[in-house]
């Protein structure tokens, strides 16, 4: 059984966005972080997984733009 290709741009973007997370996070405090000019009104841990969720979207669509320009078997044959 063939995982969906869902999978295969979802597991590695994920495993990817955890050391991606934890090296900006080492560069820039959560309290140092501004939106539009103003301080947001969410604790360190919510701008942590707001950090982790954005960085986690652009390796996954990384990931899915690689799979869709990928050749496939009928690419290959012709």
């Amino acid at each position: 059984m063939k995982p969906p290709r869902l999978v295969w741009a979802l597991w590695p973007s994920f495993l990817v966005s955890i050391p991606a997370v934890g090296l900006l996070f080492s560069f820039v405090h959560p309290e140092d972080v501004v939106f539009f000019g103003q301080h947001p009104h969410i604790d360190a841990e919510g701008i942590y997984t707001l950090g982790f969720l954005l960085i986690w979207l652009f390796c996954s669509a990384s990931s899915m733009l690689t799979i869709y320009i990928f050749p496939t078997k009928a690419d290959v044959n012709d």
